[in-house]
């Protein structure tokens, strides 16, 4: 930025504008067009989008010259706690990608630790230039009766959280049999958010006819789940908010929903991205992008990350480039599909260039302002102890001989888990699975009882195993491993490294690892620290053989009772769609 000294500016100081942005071409989320403008901004807000030249004295200038100026982008659901950052690091890394604004839904630490775990995350995002909203989790645990996590949220702790200063929405109501069933519990917590006037934000894979209706009667208003292509179209007729995030972003999708009379109102979403994503391919830009490949016309997907998710989190203030609206700018270098950011500018102060956030715009990202103290409410909650061995031999009450027993198909493109069947021998009540399957474990780790095995088919896996409890939505203990000795290996650097992910390779030689002593879920350290462990795990789980398109997600969420079709808990293994618990035989 430099001085102003255009001829013609005179003016009083009270008329005199902060920044002046020239030379750049405007593009409207209103009508697609793209214009020449100046964009003058006093303090936060945009003073004004003149003809280029327009006489107007300010005190800076910021040449735009080649550059389009969008409205900074607008994420209405995320999980901060997915990318392995705390809010402020996490903040400074995606406002680098233009990400202005995120509603982020704690549900990943809220069932480690409660409100105080909710109220650690608002307190370290305040004072960043990103815009954090929040949403109160709606399922903690994600299904009660199924799973234990190390918190339990009622209908009234919901009704005082949704008083905290920035909170506007309940999050995702993922326990949606339970809705459709009239389950007395959900309803309490649906209906409270009602009262306070909250968003209500949807989690309901495939849930069509008279379900659908039954699930949207309750005032549940979005969904970001993937759904068949019927299913997406079904609810956009009804008005549900469809909120695609990449997994959703099929070109088959897009076609059906550019084919209707009238393109409904759409919003791009991350959901789930972990660092190394985010410092290699982007943020919500990056979603941009996969829209517009998949065909999504560009303006129409700007539009779906700008002005209508500005609608729905009731920020009226922003999402256009326009005289009163809020000065939260991208400037894109490129076609506007590209959605490559080059400047980013927050509350009209330039926060981030070139993919990098500006120094002084990071508040402490990364640094001890930001971590948690060694005792405080986020930290040492895994209260498991250093297993061996013998603590991952599967025992029954079975005689010896062949049995039939219930199994987990994963697939290498979504989350979803199919049940199917392997018959393996028992003997002297010990199921013999080594070679003939992968094998999960799920272990309390919040000092309860609690151990379920279930074999796992479909990858291609060498010797070796991982452990996690980064595991949707309780976190618990998740360890899936071809020998007992390396699960063990893999379970007990989780165990020593306070929580996080660890890969072995063979029987014990780890091979890579990602420290998240945060709840077990977050690392305070800084964006480029965390992303590079997170590419390490990631790589030594595809030299391992788990093929996926986000592996992260696909281990992590073989736990996460309300997605499709068999999950596993620390109680039991669990059908979805019936909501309830199965037996390990069939």
């Amino acid at each position: 930025m430099t001085r102003n000294d255009t001829p013609g500016t005179a003016g009083t100081p009270e008329d005199e504008h902060d920044l002046r942005i020239s030379g750049g071409t405007v593009v409207s989320a209103f009508t697609g067009e793209e214009f020449a403008a100046d964009v003058l901004m006093r303090g936060e807000t945009i003073s004004g989008v003149v003809p280029p030249g327009t006489p107007a004295a300010a005190r800076a200038h910021l040449d735009a010259t080649g550059l389009l100026v969008a409205p900074g982008f607008v994420d209405a659901h995320m999980h901060i706690e997915s990318s392995f950052l705390t809010p402020r690091t996490f903040a400074a890394v995606t406002l680098a990608r233009g990400t202005t604004t995120v509603l982020a839904d704690p549900h990943e630490i809220v069932n480690v630790a409660g409100a105080e775990a909710m109220r650690w995350m608002i307190e370290e995002g305040r004072g960043t230039a990103q815009t954090q909203l929040w949403g109160v989790p709606s399922c903690v645990p994600a299904v009660r009766g199924l799973e234990h996590s190390g918190a339990d949220l009622g209908a009234d702790d919901i009704a005082a959280m949704l008083r905290w200063p920035g909170v506007v929405a309940l999050g995702e109501v993922m326990d949606y049999r339970a809705v459709v069933g009239g389950e007395p519990r959900m309803r309490g917590v649906v209906g409270v958010a009602r009262e306070h006037g909250a968003l209500l934000d949807g989690h309901c894979p495939n849930l069509s006819g008279a379900e659908l209706s039954a699930y949207m009667a309750q005032g549940i208003d979005s969904d970001h789940t993937k759904n068949r292509t019927e299913v997406v179209l079904e609810k956009a007729r009804l008005g549900m908010l469809m909120m695609l995030q990449e997994k959703c972003l099929l070109p088959e999708v897009v076609e059906a929903l550019l084919a209707l009379p009238q393109l409904p109102p759409l919003c791009l979403v991350t959901d789930d991205l972990a660092a190394d994503h985010i410092v290699r391919a982007g943020h919500l830009d990056h979603i941009g992008r996969v829209a517009v490949r998949a065909g999504l016309p560009p303006a129409a997907a700007l539009r779906a990350m700008t002005w209508t998710p500005a609608q729905r989190l009731r920020l009226y203030d922003r999402g256009v480039v326009a005289p009163g609206k809020r000065a939260d700018l991208v400037l894109l270098r490129g076609a506007l599909g590209d959605f490559d950011p080059a400047v980013v500018l927050a509350g009209g102060r330039v926060v981030a260039r070139n993919g990098a956030p500006e120094p002084e715009s990071q508040g402490g990202a990364g640094s001890a302002a930001g971590r948690p103290a060694a005792d405080g409410p986020l930290t040492g909650t895994v209260r498991a102890a250093s297993p061996g061995p013998e603590d991952f031999r599967w025992l029954v009450d079975l005689p010896d001989g062949e049995h039939t027993f219930r199994a987990m198909r994963t697939n290498p493109r979504d989350t979803y888990t199919e049940a199917a069947e392997i018959v393996l021998p028992v003997a002297g009540g010990e199921v013999r699975w080594e070679g003939r399957a992968a094998l999960v474990r799920v272990h309390n780790r919040y000092g309860r009882q609690g151990t379920v095995f279930a074999p796992l088919l479909g990858p291609d896996l060498a010797p070796g195993a991982v452990a996690t409890t980064y595991a949707h939505d309780s976190h618990n203990l998740l360890t899936i491993g071809t020998s007992p000795a390396a699960m063990a290996a893999a379970t007990a650097q989780v165990v020593a490294d306070g929580g996080g992910v660890a890969v072995v390779h063979g029987d014990g030689a780890t091979a890579a690892r990602l420290p998240l002593p945060v709840g077990g879920v977050m690392s305070p350290a800084a964006a480029d620290e965390v992303a590079a462990g997170a590419r390490e795990v990631r790589s030594a789980l595809e030299e391992w053989g788990w093929r996926h398109l986000n592996p992260f997600m696909s281990v992590s969420t073989l736990t996460l009772a309300v997605s499709p079709s068999l999950k596993i808990t620390d109680m039991s293994l669990v059908d979805v769609a019936r909501r309830d618990p199965v037996t390990a035989t069939v």
